[in-house]
């Protein structure tokens, strides 16, 4: 059979390939938007429309992964650059190894829509209805879930978080963040078949796919998956607000330690007392005679109090990020999900030793065990987060279903007034969501927060200062759909959906290959 001819690529197909490239990139900055705190939450339906639409038209796979990393790229320079004041203004990194650590992150996560183009346009359906409505929302899917943990995960900016504050929040107890990922890609899917699908029934589909989810939302949302469990608990949250380049500076210690004290003398008579990440400024093992302290007079106050702490293990080497709860008696939560290159080090010691952050003046931390109970203070089982594990879901919800409040101490001063304390408390809020349960959020300078159960703001401490907020949490028991299945039934769905695209073409090709050996 003669070798078709090669089509030359002309000047205007350059120029169409770079348009199309702009507008991803464009598209790619846009739906950073949707997300707080800018919370343009239609960007998230029309970014990845736009993206799919320039996918159909992507003349080859080589192009579709372009299209995939220009899109990814806009997105996570947009939505990520907060990185680089952590890097270089308070790890005190050089400017031109805090620029590379970022674009390597960058590069990254573009790889992954890159791959996802390519993928889309080599072995799956492109054509409005099958391609829109099932592959792309299907492997986009997936791949969002991949790197939400695939080496150690970056979960940030999944397009579920845009939407804590629509009618589609009301699916996120069925089925999580992810869940609302993927009606937000359907409808997706829906907007580009309703306007480029052939045939009224097809377009009739792709409308359905844009409107429906935000109806069974909107229903579901009023549904009372979770149960009050006794009378509504009294709270108090401190905010030291101490100047990320200031907190571990051995001139500042003792006037930190003495501000958190009068802060906790103020909010004595709560029934539970919540201080933000590593709030004391130097190992708890150091300061056992400050701690026993406070804990008396919390004891006298009837006051339970929860602190971030970093401590030390007997062996004087092993290190933990931890909450210390000083109720009956003292107990641990530590730090499970550890942050690369800022509590650990996965590099030799040569190069562990050059990256070290001036800021965290201790050895790498050791992670805490994967599935540690509730902790027990102000009356309250807790389920404790420390920093960014509240990003993952799916390691908290054991916790979740035996706790009756959530609690997570943060410290997003490491990025100065930059979005990322804002998306972090997106995130906080959608956890509330999924769990149907009240959120205590304690940061060192902001966003500290009471969080309702359907994730509403209950009650804000002033940001960047000195702050004691008070409050009051309704405890709850019982279980949503999603701290019972996780993530489960909709990702094993878009695989099935993947599976049903791809086995049987497949199959079918290699019967016909049989049929025409044995002919």
């Amino acid at each position: 059979m003669p070798t078709p001819p090669v089509r030359r690529l002309t000047v205007a197909d350059g120029r169409r390939a770079l348009l199309a490239r702009a507008v991803a990139l464009l598209a790619g900055l846009a739906l950073a938007a949707a997300f707080a705190p800018f919370n343009i939450w239609p960007l998230a339906l029309l970014a990845p429309a736009v993206l799919c639409w320039l996918w159909l038209d992507a003349p080859t796979p080589r192009e579709a992964a372009w299209l995939g990393f220009c899109f990814s790229a806009g997105t996570f320079s947009a939505g990520t650059w907060w990185l680089y004041i952590s890097i270089h203004g308070f790890g005190q990194a050089p400017v031109w190894l805090a620029c590379v650590l970022l674009a390597a992150l960058v590069g990254l996560m573009a790889a992954y829509q890159a791959g996802l183009g390519y993928v889309l346009a080599r072995w799956l359906p492109r054509q409005p209805g099958l391609g829109t409505l099932v592959a792309m929302p299907a492997a986009w899917l997936l791949v969002e879930w991949w790197r939400g943990w695939f080496l150690s995960g970056f979960p940030w900016l999944s397009l579920g978080y845009s939407q804590t504050d629509t009618w589609l929040a009301g699916l996120a107890p069925v089925g999580g963040v992810y869940l609302l990922s993927a009606v937000l890609l359907l409808g997706a899917g829906g907007m580009v078949t309703l306007l480029r699908g052939r045939g009224l029934g097809l377009k009739a589909l792709g409308a359905g796919c844009v409107v429906a989810p935000w109806l069974l939302g909107l229903a579901l949302g009023k549904v009372e998956w979770t149960q009050p469990a006794g009378e509504p608990a009294s709270v108090a949250i401190l905010q030291g607000a101490i100047p990320q380049d200031m907190k571990w500076l051995e001139d500042n210690r003792d006037t930190t330690l003495a501000l958190y004290k009068q802060l906790n003398t103020e909010a004595l008579g709560a029934q539970l007392i919540v201080w933000p990440e590593s709030a004391p400024p130097d190992l708890a093992n150091n300061i056992a005679p400050y701690l026993g302290s406070i804990w008396s007079a919390a004891r006298a106050a009837k006051s339970d109090v929860v602190m971030g702490v970093v401590r030390v293990d007997d062996d004087g080497e092993t290190y933990y990020n931890s909450i210390l709860a000083l109720g009956a008696g003292p107990s641990f939560y530590d730090k499970h999900h550890l942050v690369p290159f800022g509590e650990y080090f996965p590099v030799p010691a040569f190069v562990r030793r050059w990256l070290r952050l001036m800021s965290l003046p201790y050895s790498d931390f050791m992670p805490g065990a994967p599935n540690q109970p509730p902790l027990l203070a102000g009356g309250l089982k807790l389920a404790a987060s420390i920093c960014y594990e509240d990003a993952y879901p799916g390691e908290q919800r054991r916790a979740m279903r035996e706790s009756q409040v959530l609690v997570n101490v943060t410290n997003d001063a490491w990025f100065g007034k930059a979005g990322a304390r804002y998306q972090h408390f997106q995130i906080a809020r959608m956890r509330a969501i999924e769990s149907q349960r009240f959120m205590l959020r304690a940061a060192n300078d902001g966003v500290s927060a009471v969080i309702g159960a359907r994730g509403e703001v209950v009650a804000t401490a002033p940001e960047y200062e000195p702050a004691v907020l008070r409050g009051q949490v309704q405890p709850r028991s019982g279980s949503t759909p999603y701290l019972v299945t996780g993530s489960a039934p909709v990702l094993g769905l878009a695989a099935l959906a993947l599976l049903g695209l791809v086995v049987p073409p497949q199959w079918r090709r290699r019967q016909q290959r049989r049929n025409a050996a044995t002919a």
